[in-house]
């Protein structure tokens, strides 16, 4: 009996160090893919950086200041977010802490294009290393992805309205609307699945990859009375709307700062279009596609074309550009730290 038990042991003992090996081998993939992404995109794209730099140069500063305090907000509304979950689940951590990792997300988002989940799975994983249950930091994941494509989509029923107040309710426009509006149901509606049927979400022959079985039990540890809290649902949708709207004001301090004086509906709607079309694109960082559907819709909204080409590239610069250097100094010592505390 005693030689069962210790061979029952010896088993669970070489699983989990399997799974610990495998759990880093995957972080110096992602690790890899984030870092070389975006120095790829950086080095092709260098003219936007120079001519964000030129830009900004003879835009006014005030405006300029306010677009970048702004931006910082959006940062401190999404930490909120994950403190408010994490508190809810009992595993609280403070904000500061949160704060860069808001920063690692940015960047895994723009760099991989996979409508936000790259980003999410370095959510999870680095909140486990930060002292969260597991079941908590996957709860915080799905609840925030539930609520992003919530206020994503009463965004945009908006700017549909907008464009169509504006007679630019095109049938291209509504064909891209219904492909969203498709993808925010199906995301969350997975999310809630796969915490619903945990380990029995995968069909047999899907279980035998490591990295699905092993993501399929996470999200089935989601406690489901914080995944179900409807007040909580609520909360964290309006602070995801909070942050579209900052981003849009963003833009809109932007136009500002070239001295054009247009309404925040013309920088919202170009805004929120744009940003559909990127994540509805599989291009990384949504470069050249955001720039066109917002220099496109600004002027369905009647905004100037240069006024429109230079607020975007503008714009562009404090959301992507910006935020690069930092996003890759965090994502490496992020990356690093949970793989050195898995070890």
């Amino acid at each position: 009996m005693a030689d069962r038990a210790t061979q029952a042991r010896n088993r669970r003992s070489t699983g989990a160090d399997r799974q610990i090996g495998l759990a880093a081998h995957w972080r110096n993939w992602l690790l890899a893919l984030l870092l070389t992404g975006a120095l790829v995109f950086a080095v092709f794209h260098w003219g936007d950086v120079k001519k964000f730099a030129e830009l900004i140069a003879r835009a006014e500063p005030l405006w300029l200041l306010a677009a970048l305090l702004l931006q910082l907000a959006t940062y401190v509304a999404l930490a909120w977010e994950w403190s408010l979950v994490l508190r809810a689940g009992g595993c609280p951590v403070p904000l500061r802490r949160l704060l860069r990792l808001t920063i690692t997300k940015h960047f895994a988002d723009q760099t991989v294009p996979t409508a936000g989940m790259s980003g999410n799975v370095v959510v999870a994983d680095r909140l486990m290393a930060l002292g969260t249950s597991r079941g908590t930091a996957v709860a915080a994941v799905i609840l925030t992805i539930v609520a992003y494509y919530a206020s994503y989509a009463v965004a945009a029923v908006v700017v549909l309205g907008l464009l169509f107040l504006h007679g630019n309710a095109s049938g291209l426009v509504a064909g891209v609307m219904v492909a969203f509006f498709a993808l925010a149901a199906a995301i969350p509606a997975l999310a809630f699945w796969l915490q619903k049927k945990g380990e029995g979400a995968l069909p047999g022959w899907l279980e035998r990859f490591g990295a699905l079985r092993e993501l399929s039990e996470m999200m089935g540890e989601a406690p489901t009375t914080l995944v179900r809290d409807r007040r909580l649902i609520v909360k964290l949708t309006l602070l995801n709307g909070a942050q579209f709207a900052l981003d849009a004001w963003t833009m809109q301090f932007c136009l500002f700062a070239l001295g054009v004086k247009a309404p925040f509906a013309a920088a919202f709607a170009g805004f929120i279009m744009a940003s559909i079309v990127t994540t509805l694109g599989p291009i990384p960082m949504g470069l050249g596609s955001f720039e066109a559907v917002s220099v496109g819709t600004l002027r369905a909204m009647g905004i100037p074309l240069e006024a429109a080409i230079s607020a975007t590239l503008l714009f562009r610069g404090f959301i992507l550009w910006l935020p690069l250097i930092p996003g890759m100094i965090t994502s490496r010592r992020d990356l690093k730290r949970t793989k050195d505390d898995s070890e």
